[in-house]
């Protein structure tokens, strides 16, 4: 698609990879039941427009589309964090306000109170589509079943990742040009009868647009190595834009028609995208064991090298500061018996893509914003706060340890996770054998990294899982609590300076009663050692024996490969 006059419009990454849930979207959240929402919510008054409230929102959830309460809040939730501009400290006050309630009843007294934008929510809603399997569709390609094709995701400029749609911003591209029209019906005016633009059918409000805003931004200038990005309403009511962008100043209103033909002709590939980070970023040589910290080096003209070592690239130096969030990519790719250990300027706040990891130790000690981490394997992942969310996606044998406002975990197996969130991770199709511990954890920075990401220790619900989709039974869960014998706390083996000295929040009672009587039996067992009158040859032969059955159980266990790639040391700089 070409651009007009300079305009560039593309499709926002974020609410796609993050808010529509990889998981077949009930059948009754379709175009027509999501066209009545509008509808109903204007016919609610106050309660239902501008702003949806969630005693409206349940009421059309439970009763009208048959979702489960839990899902409806899900969606909800999900919804008002990304369209609501809340600091962190508000959120950290909003999350401890629902912890602080513990009856069911208050709980919901206290999310009534809340309300969304009613045509965002709607877009919201909509968007959980890009997940729906379409017989039809794949009827017309060719294909005898359904099916995603493997996903590349390949530092080299030469591939696009496809398959997993939160990384295949292609295919998010897609779904809005082939269903704008849909689109744009949900967010028009049903009592206007002519647009605004004088161009024929419907009538398009300006609030319309701007609730469009949500999936569709862009820019008005032709060429810019950082462009100036503006939303969506802003560039669409420019002078310049105007006559083809279908606005008219009179009645404030867009035509139907002329807009979506201008959206069309505008849309374009986010230049922000993974795609875009790949082809056009910085590569960034972080140091893996034994080797030293070199400098970045451009992306595009050095992914071709002939070492084997994981790639990883980032777009931070094109990205405009005031819209980092959502835009600010960090790609690690086939990162393979390795240790990276960072926390740097590069890394905060942005968000991360984690890809075919094998045998690694992946230590992201910054505050972050989203993390996905897809197909790896044997992998241990261990990250900062992180703002928003956490998809684990198709992974086998992965420690996630992380402290993260949303944790998402899709078609994975044999999984641990460590987890630090006030909402209730969320199980989706696919999953096997899925094991659930509390963050158990700490660094010395943590404390302040928590706050920047507004996440707080009060309000922890690692062990009250959702299961979503249609592929979970009662009887056969896919999903265990660790066994408190099991239960280990882990160090961060690295030298750092700040205020933390220890997992914050604590350890529920019966993890650290674990915790507590092992280290009893070791102090036990020092004084026994101790107190055992050896003397200087035994003392030496007794320490010579269990070295040797140390390392033995080092290497039998997989540990020595982690404690030797550990050589390499935290880097850590404002870059």
């Amino acid at each position: 698609m070409s651009s007009y006059l300079g305009v560039e419009l593309w499709v926002k990454a974020e609410p796609f990879s993050y808010g529509a849930l990889p998981v077949a979207p009930h059948p009754r959240l379709n175009f027509t039941n999501i066209k009545k929402i509008v509808i109903y919510a204007k016919n609610k008054g106050n309660a239902g427009f501008p702003r949806l409230s969630y005693s409206v929102w349940k009421h059309i959830a439970c009763n009208k589309l048959h979702l489960t309460e839990d899902l409806a809040w899900v969606y909800f939730e999900m919804c008002y964090f990304l369209t609501t501009d809340l600091s962190p400290i508000e959120r950290a006050d909003r999350d401890e306000r629902f912890a602080a309630v513990e009856s069911q009843e208050e709980k919901n007294q206290l999310r009534m109170q809340h309300s969304v934008d009613t045509l965002r929510f709607v877009l919201f809603l909509y968007i959980q589509q890009v997940y729906r399997v379409s017989l039809r569709a794949s009827l017309v390609a060719g294909e005898e079943w359904p099916m995603h094709t493997s996903s590349s995701l390949e530092l080299d400029g030469r591939s696009t990742p496809r398959g997993s749609k939160s990384l295949d911003d292609h295919s998010h591209l897609v779904f809005v040009q082939s269903n704008l029209a849909e689109i744009v019906e949900l967010l028009s005016d049903p009592d206007g009868s002519s647009g605004g633009g004088g161009g024929g059918g419907g009538s398009l409000p300006l609030s319309g647009v701007e609730a469009l805003g949500f999936l569709i931004t862009g820019t008005a200038e032709k060429s810019a190595e950082k462009k100036t990005i503006m939303s969506l309403q802003d560039i669409a009511v420019l002078q310049t834009v105007i006559y083809r962008s279908g606005y008219s100043k009179a009645s404030r209103t867009f035509s139907e028609k002329h807009f979506q033909l201008w959206v069309k002709d505008c849309l374009t590939q986010n230049p922000y995208n993974v795609s875009a980070c790949i082809a056009l970023g910085t590569r960034l040589s972080w140091p893996f064991a034994g080797e030293s910290l070199d400098q970045g080096e451009p992306s595009g003209t050095s992914a071709t090298t002939k070492t084997k070592r994981g790639k990883i690239a980032t777009n931070a130096q094109i990205v405009p500061k005031e819209h980092v969030t959502g835009n600010k990519l960090i790609i690690m790719s086939q990162v393979s018996k390795q240790t990276i250990a960072r926390s740097s300027g590069t890394l905060e706040m942005s968000t991360v893509k984690i890809h075919r990891s094998h045998f690694s130790y992946i230590y992201l000690l910054s505050p972050l914003r989203s993390v996905t981490v897809e197909k790896c394997r044997n992998t241990t992942v261990i990250l900062g706060p992180v703002e928003a969310f956490v998809h684990v996606s198709n992974c086998d044998n992965v420690t996630i340890i992380a402290a993260a406002r949303t944790i998402m975990v899709s078609g994975s197996t044999l999984c641990s996770l460590h987890l630090l969130t006030p909402n209730r991770p969320l199980l989706l199709s696919g999953n096997d054998t899925i094991v659930l511990a509390p963050f158990h954890t700490h660094y010395p920075s943590l404390g302040p990294h928590l706050t920047r990401a507004g996440i707080t220790p009060t309000c922890n619900l690692w062990d009250r899982p959702l299961c979503i989709g249609p592929d979970h039974r009662d009887d056969v869960p896919i999903w265990e609590l660790m066994q408190a014998g099991e239960f280990y706390t882990f160090a961060i083996p690295f030298h750092m300076e700040g205020p933390t000295k220890s997992i914050p929040g604590g350890l529920p009672s019966r993890y650290q009663r674990a915790v507590s009587q092992r280290q009893r039996q070791i102090d036990s067992w020092q004084r026994t050692v101790k107190e055992a009158g050896l003397s200087r040859e035994q003392r030496k032969e007794f320490q010579a024996l269990v070295e040797s059955r140390f390392h033995v159980w080092l290497s039998e266990t997989g540990h020595k490969r982690e404690l030797d790639s550990l050589a390499v040391p935290l880097q850590q700089d404002t870059s």
